[in-house]
């Protein structure tokens, strides 16, 4: 099964699109390393992938469509799935998140599987903030989760 990456610069910065089965998987922010597994390579969903991300990042797109596959454990998926429920523009908490998934003990699994989500921006865990609504945690950084969110609240 052929397996591409594409590395592309942003407003927000350099990010690191990768594929398999025609399926966006990861994306990876600058301090990223390319993994070296994959074929550098521009593919339709890759290309197609970056078009939607660039249109989010302009305020020009609120929903994405592009394909995605999420890989992790059955609490990770259960999480990033519910993390795709969240409105453009609204965020929910990690204790949200947890009643969401019956869990509501789990808030602190919620984070640490939010910090392991793949796909930032697609999946949007920047959405997610602390109980008092703070901005904490962000595998970009919090710079990028304040630009994220602001970029949906001016919307």
């Amino acid at each position: 099964m052929p397996k591409y990456v594409f590395s592309f610069e942003s407003k927000i910065g350099n990010l690191n699109i990768y594929e398999t089965n025609r399926k966006i998987f990861r994306i990876e922010y600058n301090e990223e390393k390319i993994d070296k597994e994959y074929k550098f390579e521009m593919t339709p969903t890759i290309e197609n992938a970056i078009r939607q991300i660039e249109e989010y990042l302009n305020g020009n797109r609120k929903i994405f469509t592009v394909p995605i596959e999420l890989y992790g454990t059955e609490f990770q998926v259960k999480v990033w799935n519910e993390l795709l429920k969240i409105p453009y523009g609204e965020t929910k908490t990690y204790k949200e998140i947890a009643m969401n998934i019956e869990n509501k003990k789990a808030y602190r699994a919620v984070g640490r599987a939010n910090n392991k989500n793949p796909i930032p921006i697609i999946v949007p865990c920047h959405r997610v903030v602390g109980s008092d609504q703070s901005l904490v945690g962000y595998k970009g950084g919090l710079e990028i989760k304040k630009a994220l969110l602001d970029i949906e609240n001016a919307n």
